[in-house]
């Protein structure tokens, strides 16, 4: 698992060129799949929070807070290594997903695939949201 001292993962936040309104994106794979399970943004915060902590943390744009994944659901993402891209505005996580990475009950955000124009569900769902969240889903 990462998991750096304040003093470090200050280090690395700041290597950072956060250019998408103060942050850069972050890809979630699982690490031992290699399934990309979601995409996100994350603030220097965030950053600090993740390496620190080796949980994933996440600006959120809906919200407008930073936020732990899996702080409602209990669906955390434990980082097992983490990449930088060669502009440093990009990170790439590997994780290991508690249950499912997406808010609509599956285990990747990328369930659904283009074919002959349309969208089709092509993965199934593994938890019910409406039991996990307290809200209806999104």
């Amino acid at each position: 698992m990462v998991k750096l001292n304040s003093r470090e993962a200050g280090k690395i936040a700041k290597l950072l060129n956060y250019r998408h309104n103060g942050r850069v994106v972050a890809i979630v794979q699982d690490a031992k799949t290699s399934e990309i399970l979601m995409t996100a943004f994350m603030d220097a915060k965030a950053v600090k929070q993740t390496l620190t902590t080796g949980l994933a943390h996440y600006r959120s744009l809906e919200r407008g807070k930073l936020w732990l994944k899996g702080e409602t659901s209990r669906h955390y993402q434990h980082i097992k290594e983490i990449f930088i891209d060669c502009d440093n505005d990009a990170l790439l996580l590997k994780v290991k997903q508690d249950v499912g990475a997406c808010h609509l009950g599956y285990k990747s955000c990328f369930f659904r695939k283009l074919s002959r124009r349309k969208l089709k569900t092509v993965k199934p769902k593994i938890f019910k949201p409406e039991k996990v969240y307290r809200r209806k889903s999104r």
